[in-house]
């Protein structure tokens, strides 16, 4: 339904079909889109000129989170929002979202005093609505040091303790367009918007579309279109003719990976940095990743990378708040730098301009939605929806996501995950797997997994130089995933890249093999794909301006 071999029929199918919507950006919240859209009964489509979550949506934090930080911007109704919309998200999603219990050391003279952070994280548990057993603990320095032992000593008075929640945005939005697709959308990746075509009255009716692998040009009409281009809306909205009033100012983030070996950290952590800013320190499988950077960007949208300066940055924030970790640039394992389109508010420093999501419409008809959140997602895809059903004038029901579990997501609810994981796991040990490995791919793919346990049954060592949990899923994100090149697989698939840098080096060609003989690459193409491989391996550890 939703396979590699099939996207270019799927594509033969779009041009000859007239949708009702077609929305341009396969990030989380086009996907979110063409899941609400397809929910309601429209016919929707989607096209994608990268891979899925390629953008913005890969290179997040990688939190579901409330947005603490915004009650300082008195961003209140943001807060409320998306801290609701977490709770939404983790219970659609349990596999791909997880609660992470959160540390906020309070230092003399830092950020957050012991006063205001308790007054605003009651106000945040309220505001979100926090479920009881989650809300937010003060704690002494004693305690915050017994949950975080690397934390600065010199000048700690104590800690806040609160609930986030920590989640794998590229496979978010992949479970979300699993989900669209399976509720009758056509979504395909590697198709990109070149213009747009307009009925004799000056509205926007279609749109000429390239594919990427093969240059082949088509088109796909829709009586509404949607930009969710994110970096990309004012490069629409240009070939719109429609580029006037409000515009998208680029900010760039950057995080590092630093295996725990060296930085062994036991507690997420939220902390101030010598220049006033916060950031973000998580443990995750064995890694301790560390961000965000925020500056100003003006460069290549499709391949930001990681620079000396945000390297040094990073490096110098973790010394300050844990002053035992002995880190150097050699230790960093791994890198990720993503870029956020934010609504352009003169004046303000990167990290003062609001996070918060606006929708507008040009003259000739075409919907724009920039900003937002990664959290707010599924309230923003009801905004837009809500707009097209409205002008559309059909019988369309209202939003029916909210309680919707996304692509491998319906496991009877959050409740029930351990559970489910518990009996899974026994069941992968059935199929060959270690209990390591049939836990890792219960968490990844949730009800899915079953599938891959079934793949399981087709593995024969001495044909594949791929270990059983590689193999499956290889052919699983062939085969259900819309997988069309190696980096698709080792970073929006699997994360890989960033988290299990050493297994990408070590299996890149037995990948690469295996997904030759199964689109037939000729040895160019092969070379193509290895070589780009090899340049994200480069850009995830060296920083552009020493390469």
């Amino acid at each position: 339904m939703f396979s590699a071999k099939r996207r270019l029929q799927m594509i033969e199918e779009m041009s000859q079909t007239t949708y009702d919507v077609l929305i341009i950006g396969g990030g989380i919240t086009g996907c979110g889109i063409a899941l609400d859209a397809a929910t309601r009964g429209m016919k929707t489509a989607l096209i994608e000129m990268q891979d899925f979550a390629a953008g913005t949506s890969s290179r997040s934090t990688k939190l579901v989170h409330g947005g603490l930080r915004y009650l300082k911007q008195f961003e209140v109704k943001m807060v409320a929002e998306v801290g609701k919309e977490r709770a939404i998200v983790y219970e659609n999603g349990p596999h791909v979202t997880t609660p992470e219990w959160m540390l906020l050391p309070i230092h003399r003279g830092g950020t957050f005093g012991k006063w205001s952070t308790s007054i605003g994280l009651w106000v945040y548990d309220h505001l979100a609505r926090v479920k009881k057993e989650e809300r937010r603990t003060m704690l002494s320095a004693h305690e915050t040091l017994q949950k975080e032992p690397l934390i600065k000593q010199d000048g700690l008075l104590g800690g806040g303790y609160y609930v986030e929640y920590r989640t794998d945005d590229a496979r978010l939005t992949i479970e979300v367009i699993k989900k669209a697709v399976e509720c009758g959308a056509h979504a395909v990746n590697y198709v990109k918007a070149e213009s747009f075509l307009y009925d004799k009255n000056g509205r926007i009716h279609g749109v000429m579309c390239r594919e990427q692998t093969t240059g082949k040009t088509f088109t796909i009409y829709a009586k509404k279109i949607v930009n969710a281009a994110g970096p990309w809306v004012d490069v629409l909205r240009e070939k719109d003719g429609s580029h006037v009033g409000k515009k998208l100012r680029l900010t760039k983030g950057v995080h590092i990976v630093i295996d725990q070996a060296h930085f062994p950290l036991k507690q997420a952590v939220y902390f101030d940095t010598p220049d006033g800013r916060m950031v973000f320190a998580i443990p995750r499988e064995g890694k301790t990743y560390v961000g965000t950077t925020d500056t100003f960007y003006e460069g290549d949208r499709a391949h930001p990378k990681m620079t000396r300066e945000d390297r040094d940055y990073l490096l110098r924030a973790i010394h300050y708040m844990f002053p035992s970790v002995r880190l150097t640039e050699q230790q960093i394992e791994s890198s990720w730098a993503g870029i956020r389109p934010l609504i352009y508010e003169e004046g303000k420093d990167p990290s003062e301009i609001s996070r918060k999501d606006e929708v507008w419409q040009s003259p000739s008809g075409l919907i724009t939605i920039a900003g937002g959140k990664l959290t707010g997602y599924r309230k923003m895809a009801e905004t837009v929806v809500d707009l097209i059903a409205k002008q559309l004038d059909g019988a369309y029901p209202p939003c029916r996501t909210k309680h919707l579990p996304i692509s491998g997501g319906d496991v009877g609810g959050a409740s029930r995950w351990h559970t489910f994981l518990s009996e899974k796991v026994a069941e992968g040990l059935a199929y060959g797997f270690t209990e390591k490995e049939a836990k890792q791919l219960v968490q990844r793919y949730g009800t899915n997994v079953d599938r891959l346990f079934a793949l399981a049954r087709t593995y024969d060592p001495n044909n594949v130089s791929l270990p059983l949990d590689w193999y499956v899923m290889c052919i699983y994100a062939l085969e259900h995933e819309m997988t069309v090149t190696p980096l698709d697989f080792f970073i929006r698939r699997t994360g890989a890249l960033f988290f299990d840098i050493a297994a990408v080096r070590q299996l890149k060609e037995a990948v690469i093999a295996l997904m030759q003989s199964y689109f037939h690459w000729t040895e160019e193409e092969r070379n193509r794909y290895e070589q780009q491989v090899n340049m994200a391996l480069h850009d995830a550890v060296i920083p552009c301006d020493e390469a």
